[in-house]
């Protein structure tokens, strides 16, 4: 046809994928779907099951209105066929909506947008990326995460570091400023916050418009997979928070796409998001299903990225999570039966093809079996954010060190279920803004003594039983809270303080990776002994981390109040010599103590349960790590 224009026949593959799209079994639905160039020109195909007709407007027919797209009959689908599109031109979907209403709509399996505050979607194909970093993917499938290390720093893409003139940083600058950075502090991952299409840089990405589309503000396809790359070439693992639970209603986008609640639940009280302002993915539907696993798999395939962080959990498992009405299940209760199959489904399918991704949940109740295998009936996740760790913790060390002894059991009821779940640590994003202070901010007390909480808080989680995630700027103690539209406040690093800090934080990362003991037996009670975790009047807190080999263990003993603690007597499981390995009070971490307690020779006495003890001082405020030194009672070789 002279315009450009072609009818399209349908082959069995075509139909084979619309037919288990429908299913809710076509997890690679982005293979066929959105914009996909063919040898003379692009197809173009949109699910709009409702919609009396669509037509493809854009850059290559000078947006007219008279390329009505083909439906496929029985499917959902319309398709056309342009010779006329370019890669780089706009276009966007004319919807005749199931009410005759028109809609233009974006293409939600576009890979590409438009820079705001324009919207259409951009013809592109994906590149033919041919990777170099089959040495990491190798290790990542040879070794298994559980018992190994895993400290993640959390990045806002667009609020790391900025220029002078107040511009971010592209992709391609972050791979050469960031990746050594990360590198040389000793973190294992980056965790970035959801890197896909958002119109609106206050909901940090958490509010997508195009699930498929790099955010065209951050950079390119390519730019990104060569980020990825980089970093997998220096053993650095990338992870991006994901979103499947809720989805931008601007009118542009997936909201009622055809007129209908298409993407969205039908009942109103389980569409809306009053909390965020957004719709909720109706996630007992079979297309949708297909829609957002495929997605997982496409960022973890084409991006070769580590993992997924799942943000809000909860509001997929809860008819009652969000404010305001809500509608009870068949039983009358308010579980999301449709979300709790949904999520098992996807973890599922995801492990069934990479079963050395992670796939970490944000889940803030006390939901049972998170990280449990869907055949064991739970959710199927291998991590769970501990919100409840994270929330006592800081409230403990919020507060008047006066009061701590009256709310003791903050710092200890976390080992009363640590093991219940494979828990990640995080101190994140979402403490350091809307007022909450930033995590030196928090610490209580003077100057010194914010950073001497600081030590001892970072110290404490790192010797604590569970992975590791701390959000950016905290690693050099800045004062502000996180100000997404500005870079992180580099200049505290003039300040001496500050600078010992980042060498804090750079010493610590390098001894949790050293000791084996902290991650090698991280999710079962073997790999942590409580001493003592009673002694609330004197707010001590001691314990053991255990490696596998009887030797690889260390005894961590948590003074966290700002009282020098002499004479201490510790029960230790060997006779023999034990020295100090770590004191958050010693000057080269920023603290004032210049000599080592040297030394520490055992005594026959029974102390926390254990036949030898060690004496010790805890300075005020502080975190001192012992390892044994010579002892005997242990084979030499394990």
């Amino acid at each position: 046809m002279s315009d450009g224009k072609e009818k399209l026949e349908y082959d069995n593959k075509d139909l084979a994928s619309y037919y288990l799209f429908n299913e809710g079994t076509q997890y690679d639905s982005y293979t066929t779907m959105g914009c996909k160039k063919v040898e003379d020109g692009y197809v173009f195909t949109v699910w709009a099951p409702h919609a009396q007709a669509v037509y493809l407007v854009g850059d290559f027919n000078e947006w007219s209105e008279l390329d009505e797209m083909q439906k496929v009959e029985e499917t959902g689908m319309f398709r056309l066929k342009d010779a006329r599109a370019k890669k780089g031109q706009c276009y966007k979907y004319k919807v005749v909506q199931a009410d005759g209403s028109v809609a233009y709509k974006i293409d939600p399996y576009a890979y590409e947008f438009e820079v705001r505050p324009n919207d259409a979607a951009v013809v592109r194909d994906l590149p033919a990326k041919q990777w170099k970093d089959g040495l990491w993917m190798a290790n990542r499938r040879r070794l298994e995460i559980y018992n190994r290390p895993l400290n993640i720093y959390e990045v806002h893409l667009s609020s790391w570091k900025h220029h002078e003139d107040g511009s971010w940083y592209t992709i391609e600058e972050l791979k050469r400023e960031l990746i050594p950075y990360v590198k040389k502090l000793g973190y294992t991952h980056i965790e970035f916050m959801p890197l896909m299409e958002h119109p609106l840089d206050a909901s940090w990405g958490y509010q997508a418009t195009g699930f498929f589309g790099l955010s065209s503000k951050y950079g390119t396809i390519e730019e990104l997979q060569d980020f990825v790359e980089t970093a997998h070439q220096e053993n650095i693992g990338v992870i991006m928070d994901w979103v499947p639970g809720h989805f931008n209603r601007n009118d542009y986008g997936m909201a009622y796409f055809d007129g209908t609640p298409q993407f969205e639940y039908s009942d109103p009280n389980q569409a809306n998001n009053n909390r965020w302002g957004t719709l909720n993915f109706d996630l007992g539907k079979n297309q949708v299903r297909s829609y957002l696993i495929s997605n997982a798999l496409f960022w973890l395939e084409q991006f070769h990225l580590d993992g997924l962080r799942v943000d809000a959990v909860s509001n997929m498992l809860y008819l009652d999570y969000d404010l305001g009405d809500w509608t009870p299940n068949d039983e009358g209760t308010n579980i999301n039966k449709s979300g709790v199959e949904f999520i098992q489904i996807m973890n599922k399918k995801i492990f069934e093809r990479h079963p050395d991704v992670l796939m970490m949940a944000e889940e803030s109740t006390a939901w049972p079996k998170v990280t449990h295998p869907v055949h064991e009936g739970g959710l199927g996740f291998n991590y769970k954010w501990n919100m409840g760790w994270m929330n006592d913790t800081l409230r403990f060390f919020e507060m008047d060190p006066l009061y701590r002894k009256d709310h003791f059991n903050l710092i200890t009821f976390s080992f009363m279920y640590t093991f219940n779940e494979n828990y990640v640590l995080p101190f994140s994003h979402d403490e350091v803004v809307h007022g909450k202070k930033s995590m030196m901010h928090k610490m209580f007390g003077d100057r010194y003594n914010q950073f001497a909480g600081l030590r001892t808080i970072e110290t404490y989680r790192m010797m604590h039983p569970g992975k590791k995630l701390q959000f950016m700027g905290a690693e050099f103690g800045q004062f502000l809270e996180w100000r997404f539209q500005e870079g992180l406040v580099w200049d505290s690093l003039n300040d001496s303080m500050n600078a010992k800090h980042l060498a804090f934080t750079q010493q610590l990362n390098a001894f949790y990776k050293e000791h084996r003991a902290l991650w090698e037996v991280d999710h079962q009670p073997a790999g942590t002994e409580i001493l003592q975790a009673d002694n609330a009047d004197e707010s001590l807190l001691f314990f053991i981390r255990n490696g596998k080999k009887p030797r690889d263990f260390l005894v961590v003993l948590c003074n966290f109040v700002p009282v020098e603690r002499q004479n201490v007597k510790v029960g230790v499981p060997f006779k023999g010599q034990y020295e100090e390995v770590w004191n958050t009070e010693w000057d080269a971490l920023g603290g004032t103590w210049t000599t080592p307690q040297g030394v520490l020779k055992t005594t026959e006495e029974s102390v926390h349960g254990k036949d030898y003890a060690v004496e010790v001082i805890l300075p005020a405020l502080s975190v001192v790590v012992l390892k044994p030194k010579r002892v005997y009672g242990v084979p030499k070789n394990k």
